[in-house]
């Protein structure tokens, strides 16, 4: 019943001063993102790789309607990158983009910015010996998405994708792009999408899921499973047992269950963090808080407990 409402209140200019106000919230809000800066975001990569997992980082921002803003996200990629390299930790940290953020939604030529910005941060990504995926947003962007992608994989094929299970379209997604060395992560999705083109009820979102996990599963790519639900993460475990070890990895939050990141990647799999960074972390908490309710108990508390 909280999920919808939560999802408007992402967009609210009002709610969000007042959340971002509260000397609180930084405190809250640190247990899902590590920090803002560069600095910060290269600290907890090196934690969690000294802990056996793998990281993928996402630069905070969405929504871009400002060229320099859009640039400026372009850098922020750059010299991460560039850190994680001269860290020793590309091999096992890659980044994760929203084309959003990157120009997309600029008027007239935001996908030709879009895909220029990330062909700059793919070369970067390449050149520090990792890679990109491109994060999917709200439904009205999955063409575009899917196009640059498209665009980007010939120069850069390893880049990689995401689909959301939650959207009617998915299924027929996922055999377009189960093929060899296709890396594609599978997400049930966040955003406040119309029932016309999304499954509303959550037992059709998961049984949605399960569908294009098979899919995935039986294709020639490589799958990112990224789910925290337990009875995902058994169906995941027994399709995988079709599989070589290492051809597809499990992927959860920074900050969400991290006892059982620990226990499968103590079982030999790959288990990647998403780990997102920066001061616009407003939008992404708001839908943590959607998507699970004892998120938002736990936000709840921390506002009204003792400073």
């Amino acid at each position: 019943m909280l999920r919808e409402p939560l999802l408007m209140l992402s967009r609210s200019a009002r709610v969000k001063h007042l959340v971002t106000s509260m000397p609180v919230s930084k405190g809250v809000v640190s247990r899902y993102v590590p920090g803002e800066s560069t600095e910060a975001a290269v600290d907890a990569t090196r934690d969690l790789i000294g802990s056996g997992l793998h990281v993928s980082l996402d630069f905070l921002g969405e929504d871009t309607l400002d060229r320099a803003q859009a640039d400026a996200t372009v850098t922020a990629y750059t010299d991460l990158l560039r850190s994680l390299f001269q860290h020793g930790l590309s091999r096992n940290a890659e980044v994760s983009v929203k084309l959003s953020a990157v120009g997309q939604a600029l008027p007239d030529a935001g996908e030709k910015v879009a895909l220029d910005n990330a062909r700059i941060i793919a070369q970067t990504a390449r050149n520090a010996g990792t890679t990109v995926t491109l994060d999917m947003e709200d439904h009205t962007t999955t063409d575009s998405t899917l196009g640059i992608l498209r665009e980007l994989r010939k120069d850069f094929p390893e880049t990689g994708a995401v689909l959301q299970s939650y959207l009617r379209r998915t299924e027929a997604d996922c055999r377009d792009l189960a093929y060899e060395g296709s890396r594609v992560r599978l997400c049930k999705g966040a955003y406040n999408e119309p029932e016309s083109v999304a499954f509303g009820d959550k037992h059709d979102v998961d049984k949605a899921y399960v569908r294009c996990l098979k899919v995935l599963m039986a294709g020639q790519g490589y799958p990112m499973v990224a789910t925290h639900d337990p009875k995902l993460v058994a169906i995941t475990d027994e399709l995988g047992k079709a599989r070589e070890k290492g051809s597809f990895e499990y992927q959860m939050l920074y900050g969400i269950r991290p006892l059982e990141q620990a226990r499968l990647a103590a079982q030999g799999d790959t288990v990647r963090v998403y780990v997102p960074y920066g001061d616009q972390w407003y939008g992404y908490l708001m839908r943590r808080l959607a998507e699970r309710p004892a998120n938002l108990v736990f936000f709840l508390r921390a506002l009204v407990s003792r400073r």
